[in-house]
């Protein structure tokens, strides 16, 4: 499904001329070999461009439209006009002389194949060039001093002549498609994503721009051990795919890693998305309410536009038309040494896509602090709230993040590591705060507890609940309030030393708690009178709801209507602060 999808989307582009022809891939290039009529080298130019990388602006390997390159292994395999300097000039920094020269002798038979019959200049350029050009003497040629360590360093090299760029020669580009075309040494076989006969590629080209994977690339199909394989086949014979099939979908995973502006990272997941009709705007806009990421539209305009494709209305964005029933993929991927881990891989409408996050977030919706200045809590935001903000490492977990990701796109119940993770940051640091209430209202809302009832996972307080653990937590919120009041600039309340024990066994604690108290408020009387009385309404009102027993433990679903009472009563004291 992930394969069929993939190439699908490729010959979506290749229609629309955004991406390369089979056989043709991008490719990174840092200098030009200059020939002459005769093969002889003239000079070496570098055609690195300046580009920006964070707030540098740096030289780096402009990219070039190629022959599409091999995937190699340990063994010699050249490229077609491209490649490094052991393979174009014989030259090289790895210590290893006689390797590096059966690599040049391997792209000289390859080019001397493909270009023996073409009648173009640039053709006979690049073969006399082979069949002149001496590795031995290489390194005491005039036109390499200048560049000699950086060539070494091992950017690739591309052949021009006073016509341009052999590679854009039309003789030699249907030399090379020829070729690519017909080339393929593998058996015949029935392609297992276009369901035609041919012949099956053995290696598939390699997955590049993976956060954390090797930058020479990984693979996303590939089989490396007796126990993987079936029937004596080998590598991916075990999953036949047909030549055309595996240049389109590596080919396209390719263009839409190195889009860097619609690539998103949710722990070590890489997470790609597109629209089974191509287009930008699809992508950008999910990207925008999905994953935060940052945009033009205010937060009003974006909203609007969500409600109107959940209507399945469409909407126009960054001038194109929207289709909330157009087919949309969502796939993530994260390193796993020489290969990739799909983590998931979604399919739905765009509209069906955003019914989903929009419920999220709307789970999500409790009241704010006025320094809060987020409108929705991001997922990265969100995931951040399980984890240590004092650690060295402030990353989530790489299979919780991708667990809530999942969870949020498909509209499923959220993973318990959340809740687990949530739990463990409010009891190591006795704080609640926003996103720590929101996730605790959502998880709940969408995995339900008896002993969270609905009444307590509301946006703000709810004065009217008759839940024991949730005005509980009020109460203590309260009880912090007077001893704050009575004591200004105290450096620590009964929340630092007592939080913990007052959500686990209130029964062994709130004795103390009250009648220190009632000290508080005597002491509070004579300072400010009127705000004694406000509190001790406050406090004789929730003693009513609670009687004179408290629980002698709550459990974990308790616990957290006691953590929700206590945020919305805290955060109705400090709206009520700002009002005044």
């Amino acid at each position: 499904m992930i394969l069929q999808a993939l190439t699908q989307y490729y010959q979506t582009m290749e229609q629309a001329g955004k991406i390369a022809a089979p056989g043709w891939g991008p490719v990174k290039v840092s200098f030009a070999l200059y020939l002459g009529a005769n093969g002889a080298l003239e000079r070496i130019v570098s055609v690195q461009t300046e580009q920006i990388r964070g707030k540098k602006t740096v030289l780096a390997p402009q990219v070039m439209n190629l022959p599409a390159p091999v995937k190699r292994t340990v063994g010699v395999a050249a490229n077609f006009l491209c490649d490094n300097s052991g393979y174009l000039l014989g030259i090289d920094d790895k210590g290893k002389p006689k390797r590096t020269m059966e690599c040049f002798s391997a792209c000289k038979a390859l080019h001397e194949k493909l270009l023996e019959g073409v009648d173009a200049p640039a053709a006979q350029a690049v073969l006399a060039f082979f069949r002149t050009w001496e590795p031995k003497k290489a390194r005491e040629h005039p036109a390499l001093a200048e560049h000699i360590d950086d060539i070494l360093a091992g950017g690739n090299l591309v052949f021009r002549t006073k016509e341009g760029y052999v590679h854009e020669n039309p003789a030699v580009r249907q030399a090379w498609e020829t070729y690519y075309s017909s080339a393929g040494d593998g058996p015949r076989g029935i392609c297992l994503i276009t369901g035609e006969e041919g012949p099956v590629e053995s290696v598939h080209p390699a997955i590049k721009n993976v956060t954390g994977a090797q930058s020479s690339g990984a693979a996303l199909v590939s089989f490396n051990a007796p126990a993987f394989c079936s029937y004596g086949k080998e590598q991916n014979l075990n999953a036949p795919t047909g030549k055309y099939a595996a240049f389109a979908y590596t080919a396209a995973l390719n263009h839409l890693l190195a889009d860097r502006d619609h690539v998103y990272r949710v722990g070590d997941t890489t997470v790609v998305c597109w629209a089974r009709g191509g287009g930008d705007a699809y992508v950008s806009f999910f990207g925008d309410i999905a994953f935060g990421a940052p945009t033009s539209y205010t937060v009003s305009d974006l909203q609007k536009m969500v409600k109107d494709l959940c209507s399945g209305n469409r909407v126009n964005f960054d001038d194109e038309s929207l289709d909330p029933k157009m087919d949309f993929y969502i796939l993530g991927i994260s390193p796993n040494a020489a290969r990739l881990s799909v983590r998931f891989f979604l399919k739905n409408t765009f509209g069906g896509f955003l019914k989903n996050v929009h419920a999220h977030y709307d789970r999500l919706e409790i009241v704010r602090p006025a320094y809060d200045g987020f409108e929705a809590l991001p997922l990265w935001k969100l995931l951040s709230e399980t984890v240590n903000q004092n650690s060295r490492d402030k990353s989530p977990s790489p299979q919780l993040a991708g667990d809530v990701l999942r969870a949020v796109l498909t509209d499923t119940r959220y993973p318990a590591t959340l809740l687990n993770g949530v739990i463990l940051r409010i009891r190591a640091e006795r704080e609640i705060t926003r996103g720590r209430a929101a996730i605790l209202k959502a998880y709940y809302l969408k995995n339900p507890h008896p002993d969270v009832p609905k009444e307590v996972l509301q946006v703000s307080l709810n004065e009217s609940s008759t839940s024991i653990p949730y005005n509980i937590g009020r109460l203590f919120s309260v009880l912090e309030a007077i001893q704050e009041s009575a004591n200004p600039g105290i450096n620590a309340t009964i929340k630092d030393k007592y939080f913990n024990s007052a959500s686990t066994t209130p029964a062994v604690v709130f004795p103390t708690l009250i009648e220190l108290a009632q000290k508080h408020l005597k002491k509070l009387s004579g300072s400010n009178r009127g705000l004694a009385i406000t509190y001790n309404k406050q406090f004789t009102e929730l003693m009513g709801k609670l009687g004179t027993e408290f629980p002698a433990r709550m459990n974990i679903g308790q616990k957290g209507s006691f953590q929700l009472g206590y945020y919305h009563q805290t955060q109705a004291r400090y709206q009520k602060k700002e009002e005044n």
